[in-house]
């Protein structure tokens, strides 16, 4: 591993603004498109930077080797079903709580791992973390503005799509001997198998009469936020390593709520910014507690 340079730095940022941009796109794809289609688009134009990459670099794709359950296992729980939730959710509540409650993620998976892996047991300072940061999340909820009676079970399926992205992290752990793009690549031709007939037979996207915007932000969200982000990903985790990697957690809500109100004006109240506040403190503490290991 090397010490983070400026481009190091500048490829974290775009990584960042990558994954942030997705919710304001998902947002706008939601005017024209169904959250089947868009879940299904979304993951079959990612794989394409990512099946191309493996062609390059000559990394064999194993989607439909004796390994061929756990792929479309990971697919299914890691991509679908969250990319679903997330499209659906996002279709009746403002992108920044989207990308609030997806922030989450780190938080929902420290407490996970504590019950499913031997190595990622809970502590003090991560409990405290834990709490800082979920209290964030309920704090949001009470914002009405933000969230009521008409879309309180959207923002619900948001925070279960970010759960998802937590189990198939803990499944890819059955598979973590393969390498990182062919695990990728595998997951992303299993996920738009998977969703392929049902977004054909339950919303018939071939009726649709879509506005440009709407295509534009679609085929941003699958080769942009999904594809060469997972990319972008592989390459910083190559050269500077997990722990320098795993700041996105912290840019990603900051430049959503900001996306948010930049390209859609969205409002930004004073709870969502406490909350942000909150989770990205709890997620930090939760962080040293990884690395202090203290019991």
């Amino acid at each position: 591993m090397r010490d983070p340079k400026a481009l190091d730095y500048f490829l974290l940022i775009l990584l960042s603004l990558f994954w942030a941009s997705a919710f304001f796109n998902i947002k706008i794809a939601t005017y024209s498109y169904g959250p089947l289609t868009i879940a299904f688009l979304r993951i079959f134009f990612g794989a394409i930077p990512v099946v191309l990459l493996c062609y390059i670099k000559k990394i064999k794709i194993e989607a439909f080797t004796s390994d061929w359950h756990w792929f479309a296992a990971i697919g299914a729980i890691n991509l679908a079903i969250p990319f679903f939730l997330i499209a659906y959710g996002v279709e009746k509540v403002q992108s920044n709580l989207a990308a609030i409650l997806m922030a989450s993620t780190p938080l929902s998976a420290t407490l996970l791992a504590h019950f499913f892996t031997k190595n990622e047991k809970i502590n003090l300072i991560k409990t405290i973390g834990i709490l800082i940061g979920f209290f964030g999340i309920v704090f949001l909820f009470s914002d009405n503005i933000l969230v009521n009676e008409n879309n309180f079970l959207s923002a619900i399926l948001i925070l279960c799509g970010s759960t998802f992205y937590v189990v198939g992290g803990l499944l890819t752990l059955k598979i973590s001997d393969k390498k990182n793009e062919n695990v990728t690549a595998s997951i992303l031709i299993w996920g738009s198998i998977l969703l392929l007939p049902v977004s054909l037979a339950l919303e018939q996207p071939w009726n649709l009469n879509p506005r440009l915007d709407s295509t534009l932000s679609l085929i941003y969200l699958g080769i942009f936020s999904t594809g060469i982000a997972w990319l972008l990903r592989f390459y910083i985790l190559k050269h500077n390593g997990l722990v320098f990697q795993a700041q996105v957690a912290y840019l990603i809500p900051i430049f959503g709520v900001i996306l948010g109100f930049l390209i859609l004006n969205e409002a930004i109240t004073t709870k969502v910014i406490i909350s942000l506040i909150a989770v990205i403190i709890g997620i930090y503490i939760v962080k040293k507690g990884n690395k202090n290991k203290v019991n």
